[in-house]
Order: structure tokens, then sequence, then C-alpha cells
């Protein structure tokens, strides 16, 4: 059995272009089924967040119409509050990512609050990277990645193939006019070499040892590709 360790965003709300705060946090079903994939293999998870807070699950990503109706909705929060982890994280300050066979980030649009400039999920990011140890993010996720600076002043991330929450998505989701930035352009700023499917349709990327997944409905194959690599 390995241990995996789960970053989480300590964000609960995200803020927007006017100044308002939208409510937020974490995905649901980004956190729930790939939660479920690696302990189902029988693996250890590990909640890490900013400062160690209780992560914030965004309460949009609990209703009926983005679970496939009330059944579903109810299941994901059934198997949200199941989740003992989620209510005691350790602070991403004490992770020691040697004491990881691999790291996962779930989004929601939480990590654009705070992920998105945190030094220490930064400096984890670029040393998991570096180690060549398994590493998946899906969603607003790597919105994370932007912080992964390198010695020299560069993302490390830089030349990778990745997906992310496209602007395409973001637009049909109403927020396209509101955020103050989005994720896919400051990405291709970045340098990385952004790979998108259709808005809303399961889709991952893999390089080398990086995994990426552009949506929700993308964290169930995110987690097997994962799963094949610590395999």
């Amino acid at each position: 059995m390995s241990k995996i360790l789960f970053v989480l965003t300590g964000a609960d709300h995200w803020t927007l272009a006017d100044g308002t705060e939208h409510p937020s946090g974490f995905w649901a079903e980004e956190a729930v089924a790939p939660y479920e994939a690696f302990k189902a293999a029988g693996h250890e998870v590990v909640v890490a967040t900013p400062g160690g807070v209780v992560p914030t699950v965004d309460k949009g990503s609990l209703a009926p119409e983005f679970n496939g109706g009330q059944e579903g909705a109810d299941k994901v929060a059934a198997a949200l509050a199941s989740i003992d982890e989620l209510q005691h994280p350790i602070s991403l300050e004490d992770v020691n990512p040697d004491d990881f066979a691999a790291v996962f980030y779930p989004g929601g649009h939480g990590p654009m609050e705070d992920l998105s400039v945190d030094r220490t999920s930064g400096r984890i990011l670029v040393d998991v990277l570096e180690s060549g140890k398994p590493l998946a993010v899906v969603c607003h996720g790597p919105a994370s990645m932007l912080a992964a600076t390198k010695a020299d002043g560069t993302n490390a991330f830089a030349g990778y193939e990745i997906t992310a929450f496209t602007n395409a998505e973001e637009t049909q989701a109403g927020f396209a006019d509101k955020a103050k930035w989005l994720l896919e352009s400051r990405l291709v700023e970045a340098g990385v070499e952004f790979r998108s499917g259709e808005p809303w349709a399961p889709f991952v990327v893999v390089d080398r040892n990086l995994v990426t997944g552009q949506n929700p409905a993308s964290a169930a194959p995110l987690a097997d590709e994962l799963l094949k690599k610590l395999a």
C-alpha cells in the first residue's frame, strides 16, 4: 500500500474581477471519484491544505444538475461525508514529498484563489514533477501550476502537454466575463502545451509522470491513469 497526497484548496471563495467573493472551494466529484479509486486499490490517502484548514466543498458541486439528478447528488454528498481524511488535513507546510508515492490535486474554483499563488504548494509540485513520481491534477487544480517556479524563474511545467478547465467551459459556466483571469490563458502564458477536448466531456492528457484532466468528468479516468503509474 502506498501513500497518496491529496492537496486541496483552503479557500471558501473565489474573488471575481469586480471584487465580489463567489462562494467556492473544491469540487465534490473531483475529490470523491479519485478518493474512492485510490482506496479501492488499497492506497492510503493523506489530505493537505494551506495552513491545515478543513477544506470547503463548493456547494454548487452537490447540486442535482451536476450529478445526474438527485440520486447522484445524494450519493456524492454521502460519499463526501464519509471521507474522514477531509476533516483532519495536515498543513502543506508540513508535507515532505518524499513520504508519498504520488500526488493529486482536485479542482473547483478554490485553487484559483489560493493555490495559484501558494509558494509552498509550488515547491511541492516542482519537487514531485522533477522526482518522476506520478502527479495528477484536474480541472481548476492546474491553477496551482502557476506557482511552480524553478530557481531560474521559469515555470516547471513549461513544455509539458497538459489540459485543464478551458476558456470555452468557463464561458459556458458563466464566469469568463467575471473572472480576473482565465486558467487556460494563464497556463499558456506560463509556457505549457495546452490540449483540450470537447467541453464537459472526459479528457485526460498524460505527459511523462504528469496526468491532467480537463473537467469534473475527467476525474475518474484521471485517477485510473495515476493508478496505472503506481502499478
